[in-house]
């Protein structure tokens, strides 16, 4: 039998755990029993649900402390971001344990007397999750919570290097209530999961798929889903624009940049993908957003350091490939080297052990234009590209041109900028003097364009990825009426003037 083996990024001699790698057939034996746990869950009331929420979230509160070091030493995330990471759960579950007593339908009037109309939210059936491991807690309740709370079954398929987390939560929610066949985890690689959804779909066993990764992967789900006459819930990349504006605070927007850049080593869909500076800030600002990194601590997760290591060898590599798109009108900032910091390729106050782990340098790419393979490129990783403009027309053009629109950011004092922004961007997400980073559990969250098809998580906005309205009509005028034909006319006179 294969296994996948989960290795502590900060030190690789650390195996976190080893777990069996499912096959695709696991995964419809899953979606199986999940179909057949989801007859009874569907029946039971609503604000019963929302209580075995209420459990999982006061479950998830008492075990914070410990998920959130699993979370650092499973993926590499500093502490403090690995905290905030299970407290989405936390709130993700608090928000949803009151949506039981408030899934809303509408009763509305009917052109015909002794008649009435309902609309009723149902749930859609068994669901297929598949999350990645860069925020590995938050992101997968933003799924599994209100799929269970609409009354759903789910299977998750987690990245394989978090299967250590993902076990625990799944401990948890089962803990709390959730029947074990009504979540069913299991971790397998892409091609498995993804034989095993299409396999799943045409036995009818999939009714919903959601799906946060890359684009080129929500293409090919979104297209294969879509077989099916199913839309999945897609949350994929982002090239995160962050305007900043010659009124701006400057301070500020380091404070944002820094944050937005480079926590998590960049590795968020969130993550800032270009700063475009006002011409009038340009080189001021670079000087001291470049001084900023270069004198950033990064290193041991457990430690008050920027960021830690990247998630695996996997994305280490794909950063270093990354780095061969700087091209010969940009400059380089930020660091005291390339690449992987290594005891070869040291970085200047490194904490920690730098050959133990997979550490790579922050980087910071000035001179980025439009037609740069950096501007179009999700690069998910401590690498923030920094370009020019002269206008903000000019700015919402370079912060649209490269078809994402995940999240964006304006600094600006000037209300006229942030509403002329606003409006301009087509991002699914805006923030005023904020970083391009930090969901709240509350506000939809989600992209367009190659960030997403437009479906939305987090808030009430999810309820309409998990349930389907079922309209009802109730006559009880002990007679045939006929819809547009039987309606009642009021007499008047249409040729009246004064």
């Amino acid at each position: 039998m294969s296994t996948f083996v989960s290795l502590n990024p900060t030190d690789l001699s650390d195996v976190v755990t080893e777990v069996p790698a499912a096959k695709a057939s696991d995964i419809v034996d899953a979606a199986r029993r999940a179909k057949e746990a989801q007859k009874a869950w569907a029946k039971m009331p609503a604000p019963a649900r929302g209580r075995v929420i209420a459990n999982a979230g006061r479950l998830f509160e008492k075990n914070k402390d410990t998920l959130s070091r699993l979370v650092t030493r499973e993926m590499g995330k500093v502490f403090r971001e690995a905290q905030g990471d299970v407290q989405e759960v936390i709130d993700t579950c608090d928000f949803f344990l009151g949506e039981g007593r408030r899934l809303y339908g509408q009763t509305v009037p009917s052109e015909m007397p002794n008649k009435n109309l309902f609309t009723f939210r149902k749930p859609v059936g068994t669901t297929l999750i598949i999350t990645a491991g860069n925020f590995p807690a938050a992101v997968p309740s933003w799924y599994i919570i209100p799929a269970l709370l609409t009354g759903n079954s789910v299977v998750w398929k987690p990245s394989e290097y978090t299967p250590a987390i993902s076990k625990a939560m799944t401990d948890i929610f089962h803990a709390a209530g959730v029947p074990k066949d009504l979540l069913i985890t299991l971790i397998a690689d892409g091609k498995e999961t993804f034989k095993g959804m299409e396999q799943a779909l045409e036995q009818g066993l999939i009714n919903k798929v959601g799906f946060t990764g890359s684009t080129e992967v929500g293409r090919l789900i979104g297209s294969k889903v879509g077989e099916y006459i199913q839309s999945p819930l897609l949350e994929l990349g982002g090239k995160n624009p962050m305007v900043v504006m010659p009124d701006a605070n400057l301070e500020l927007v380091l404070d944002g940049a820094t944050f937005a850049g480079f926590g998590t080593a960049g590795q968020r869909c969130t993550s800032l993908g270009t700063m475009w500076l006002h011409e009038d800030i340009y080189d001021r600002f670079l000087a001291a957003y470049a001084s900023r990194i270069e004198n950033e601590k990064v290193g041991d997760p457990m430690q008050d350091v920027l960021f830690g290591p990247m998630i695996g060898e996997k994305y280490a590599d794909s950063h270093e490939h990354n780095l061969k798109m700087i091209a010969g009108h940009h400059q380089v900032h930020g660091s005291t080297g390339v690449g992987r910091i290594t005891a070869s390729n040291p970085r200047n106050g490194f904490v920690g052990d730098p050959d133990k782990g997979v550490f790579v340098h922050p980087t910071i790419v000035s001179g980025i234009k439009a037609g740069d393979e950096l501007y179009y490129t999700e690069t998910f990783g401590p690498l923030v590209g920094v370009g020019k403009f002269k206008t903000l027309d000019e700015a919402i053009e370079l912060s649209n041109g490269h078809g994402f629109g995940l999240s964006s950011a304006i600094y600006t004092s000037d209300p006229n900028s942030v509403w002329l922004y606003r409006e301009g961007v087509s991002a699914g997400m805006v923030s005023i003097n904020n970083s391009t980073s930090g969901a709240e559990a509350h506000l939809p969250f989600g992209g367009n364009g190659n960030s997403g098809n437009g479906s939305r998580q987090s808030g009430i906005w999810v309820l309409d990825q998990f349930t389907s309205w079922q309209s009802m009509n109730w006559d009880w005028s002990g007679k045939l009426q006929k819809a547009q034909i039987d309606n009642e006319e009021v007499p008047h006179n249409p040729d009246f003037t004064i």
